[in-house]
């Protein structure tokens, strides 16, 4: 692996970024050398829009389009997502959930119902 030093035809460009503060090094019979640090942020919190879950529920039960609400508000807390509106994003996701966990109570009940009525009746 060849290392790339600058020379004559490639000067080094310096790009601006945000300072938080220098840091100072002591080189070896150079003296101090100044060190720019930078802080990048990334946010500790990754919002789950549950739109794998609002997709099953309204493909495979969608009992009152609950499931179809459910897609509705997960499409849209993506959205606001990407937009960057964490907030609406948020509350988006949570009516989301509620209607995801709604529409699955449904079905299996639905299922169980089934089950009883045809199966355990004969």
């Amino acid at each position: 692996m060849a290392l790339n030093l600058p020379d004559a035809r490639h000067q080094a460009e310096a790009v601006l970024l945000q300072d938080y503060g220098n840091l100072e090094v002591q080189a070896h019979g150079q003296g101090t050398i100044m060190i720019p640090q930078t802080t990048v942020n990334i946010p500790a919190e990754q919002l789950k829009d549950n739109i794998v879950w609002s997709l099953f529920s309204f493909v495979y039960g969608n009992p009152c389009c609950i499931g179809l609400a459910a897609l509705i508000f997960s499409v849209k807390a993506r959205d606001r997502k990407m937009v960057g509106d964490l907030n609406g994003a948020r509350s988006y996701a949570s009516t989301a959930h509620i209607l995801n966990i709604v529409s699955t109570v449904l079905i299996i009940i639905g299922i169980l119902l089934f089950i009883i009525v045809f199966f355990l009746n004969r």
